[in-house]
């Protein structure tokens, strides 16, 4: 008879629903961060990264994507989503949930965060066996108190051992795919197509998208473990002395910077990262190591070398936002991860129009568009939903 695997939450439970610490970024935002961001996203919409094309636009300058909150937070937006100690576990991303509130982002701005961990649920999975699925909030202010967004991350954690024995995507992978000239110059043209497609920043009115309407479509890849790291390296917390650790007022012990119960081999060393930061480097140690590494990636049930989960909420955002044009502003979109981007993939991006509503919860009408992000074989990496903004005039 087989052992029952069980995790112990007796230091999760305590915190439910408490405001919780974590990184806060110490400078504003630099125009090279900003193009760091889009670079290492693929989005190369030129009021992002060229000054004179967004010199000429209505922004008068660079001005962020929606998506570079996530950038200016700590720990790729998941910390509220990763509280308490479990032993000798990992964690995934599992989705996330965005509001923007028409706030832009641009060189010079700073942003600070409030978070607070929200729920959890476990079941059993074919991954893992006992998972739990929690989730976080963190709101994002800017330096003069408006508030920029808040986003609701869900955190997949298990144990480490139980998912490296069940090696559930080593049967589903297969071989690293490799690309013929003839494929890659598909690719490209896909993508270039795209590129293209919205280049100019002009918005569709709301009256002239229709149910049923397509967007372009995007891809990105094949994904490498070079492309990874510049993902990694694009996220502003990772740059070594660029954050201070911060609590809330008034909670007793908040968690800030305990150890979530990393298992061996996944951990920093946070005293010694005080005098050599590479210790906290989590290209070198610590829970995201198995993004580059295959051998770490198959010790935590992935297999293989496997992209961020903030990359694809980010890609996702920016995505709509292309189409949505300078005019228009994502305000909601909630997105359900099935699965990461592994090396060797390339990652499709299809959406639709799916319904018009003129009286909404924002004051203004919206467009909702629904997005499939897919590899090459078909396999469903993230399902989306959205509402959009237009103009109206």
């Amino acid at each position: 008879m087989n052992e029952m695997v069980t995790m112990d939450l007796s230091d999760v439970d305590k915190r439910v629903g408490t405001e919780i610490g974590g990184g806060q970024i110490r400078e504003p935002l630099t125009s090279s961060d900003l193009r760091r961001w889009v670079m290492a996203m693929d989005y190369p919409n030129p009021v992002h990264w060229d000054p004179r094309f967004a010199a000429h636009s209505q922004f008068g300058g660079l001005v962020a994507p929606q998506s570079i909150a996530v950038c200016m937070d700590y720990g790729h937006g998941c910390a509220p989503a990763c509280v308490g100690y479990i032993k000798d576990s990992h964690l995934i991303f599992g989705g996330e949930e965005w509001w923007y509130y028409g706030a832009r982002i641009r060189p010079g701005d700073h942003l600070t965060q409030k978070r607070r961990f929200h729920d959890y649920k476990v079941t059993d999975t074919k991954f893992a066996g006992p998972t739990m699925f929690s989730r976080g909030d963190t709101l994002h202010y800017k330096q003069d108190g408006s508030l920029v967004a808040k986003a609701r991350s869900t955190a997949i954690r298990y144990l480490k051992e139980e998912a490296e024995k069940r090696g559930m995507y080593d049967s589903m992978l297969g071989e690293l795919k490799r690309w013929s000239d003839a494929e890659l110059e598909q690719v490209d043209a896909v993508r270039h197509n795209w590129l293209m497609a919205y280049r100019e920043g002009v918005s569709p009115r709301w009256e002239d998208v229709s149910v049923g309407d397509k967007l372009v479509r995007r891809v990105i890849g094949p994904h490498t473990k070079a492309t990874f790291a510049t993902e990694y390296r694009a996220f502003m917390f990772n740059i070594w002395g660029s954050m201070d650790w911060v609590a809330p007022a008034g909670v007793d012990d908040p968690w800030v910077n305990q150890d979530p119960g990393w298992a061996d081999g996944f951990g920093f060393d946070e005293e010694g990262a005080l005098i050599d930061p590479r210790k906290r480097d989590g290209l070198y140690l610590g829970p995201s190591r198995g993004h580059v590494d295959d051998q770490k990636a198959g010790e935590v049930g992935m297999s293989r070398a496997y992209g961020y989960g903030a990359t694809m909420q980010a890609w996702a955002t920016d995505y709509i936002a292309y189409w949505a044009g300078n005019d228009g502003m994502v305000r909601w979109i909630k997105s359900d991860f099935r699965g990461p981007a592994f090396e060797g993939d390339v990652t499709y991006f299809d959406a639709e129009v799916v319904e018009k509503r003129d009286v909404t919860e924002w004051g203004a009408p919206l467009v909702r568009v629904q997005l499939t992000l897919s590899n090459q074989d078909g396999m469903v990496l993230v399902k989306s939903v959205a509402d959009v903004e237009l103009p109206l005039v």
